[in-house]
């Protein structure tokens, strides 16, 4: 008896390690996968969606790549098996990508004997006009917020102002804050006296206005504002780029899919890919125009603003060319500006050129609009 049981038990052991092989065989596949699918990530910020559109779905992938290939790295080392090193290597490979996402900064005391510019970027999504939230006082509450923040300089995307009445922002900012000179552009008006577009403010005299034309009409816009600083002149760039524009239905669909509702409308899935694709390519044009005119700047310059994509895109590696982040230099945690449920991720930004140094980055979790505020402060060198 004790013979046929030993037998038994023998060959369990053979059907659950025939079992166990089959299994890695298929992860292993799965791995090459997920470490073929990163290192085409890493490909996205060089290479322009007008020509190769679909690299940029990976680099928008890139913090999902990253952590399913650790989940690999995991799975290897509790079997003790070298093919850990596999994927560890590959996301060692791009790891100065993965500060861009989150960070950890230790040394955050600027010199006080210095000249400190405190800046702030937030897409105001027209101050709650419409009341999205469902809540009267958040134009009061984000009015409160930059009073208690008191930046030097303040871009403002999806920035709305009514010529009259109680929201003609322009006047209510520029009576509560600090920051009184004004450059704003408008990209589209309605019923004669409401302006929806992008505003710069500063405390510092504005000597001189420009726009980037992107060669068609549309509501994003890039706006360049030189400001005089004592002997020297900034060049502060402010700036919204194209968004997917998903409409409520794409939410929906995606919500749905979160949620694991079943949902079989691949019509769906077409369309948000589509609109992902045409947002790709359209920023990619506006970036190389931005980077155009940045180059050509005499000006130390500050660049702020939505960009509407991640730190893994085309777009970011092509503005931020010679540029610091604010954020990798002085920020701490994840990188999270977007409220919305798509992309999730950092697509807010402060950079600038190595005239300045950057410390106490912030984002400032007030949920007053679709994107968080972020703060820093400059130090001039």
């Amino acid at each position: 008896m004790a013979k046929k049981e030993g037998i038994y038990t023998n060959q369990e052991t053979k059907v659950r390690k025939g079992k166990r092989y089959f299994f890695n065989k298929f992860a292993m596949f799965c791995n090459h996968l997920a470490a073929i699918s990163l290192l085409i990530a890493y490909l996205a910020p060089h290479v322009s969606p007008e020509n190769f559109y679909f690299i940029a779905f990976f680099g928008l992938a890139y913090p999902t790549l990253v952590i399913l290939n650790l989940v690999f790295v995991i799975y290897w080392a509790i079997q003790l098996s070298k093919r850990g090193f596999y994927s560890l290597i590959i996301i060692l490979a791009g790891w100065i990508s993965i500060h861009h996402y989150v960070q950890i900064s230790l040394n955050n005391n600027p010199d006080k004997l210095k000249k400190l510019i405190k800046v702030m970027s937030y897409n105001v999504k027209v101050f709650d006009l419409y009341n999205w939230s469902h809540n009267i006082e958040t134009r009061a509450k984000m009015f409160s917020l930059i009073k208690d923040e008191r930046p030097d300089i303040m871009c403002f995307q999806e920035f709305f102002s009514r010529d009259s009445s109680k929201f003609d922002n322009i006047d209510s900012l520029v009576h509560l804050q600090k920051a009184k000179y004004v450059h704003v552009e408008y990209t589209s008006h309605a019923r004669l006296h409401q302006h929806f577009g992008i505003a710069t403010f500063s405390t510092y005299p504005i000597i001189s206005k420009g726009k980037i034309d992107f060669g068609y009409k549309s509501n994003n816009v890039c706006i360049y504002t030189d400001i005089k600083m004592g002997a020297d002149t900034v060049r502060v760039y402010n700036m919204h780029l194209q968004s997917i524009a998903f409409a409520p239905n794409d939410y929906k669909y995606m919500e749905d899919l979160q949620n694991d509702v079943e949902n079989e409308d691949m019509e769906h899935s077409k369309n948000i890919l589509r609109r992902l694709k045409i947002a790709f390519i359209k920023r990619a044009k506006q970036a190389e125009l931005i980077s155009a005119s940045i180059a050509t700047c005499r000006y130390p310059v500050i660049i702020c603003g939505d960009f509407n994509d991640t730190p893994g895109s085309y777009t970011y590696h092509t503005i931020s060319k010679n540029m610091d982040d604010a954020f990798v230099e002085s920020g701490n945690g994840l990188g999270r500006s977007y409220v919305g449920k798509f992309p999730s991720f950092r697509i807010d930004y402060i950079l600038h050129s190595d005239k300045f140094k950057a410390y106490n980055f912030k984002t400032i979790r007030e949920q007053l609009s679709d994107h968080f505020p972020i703060v820093t402060y400059l130090e001039v060198q």
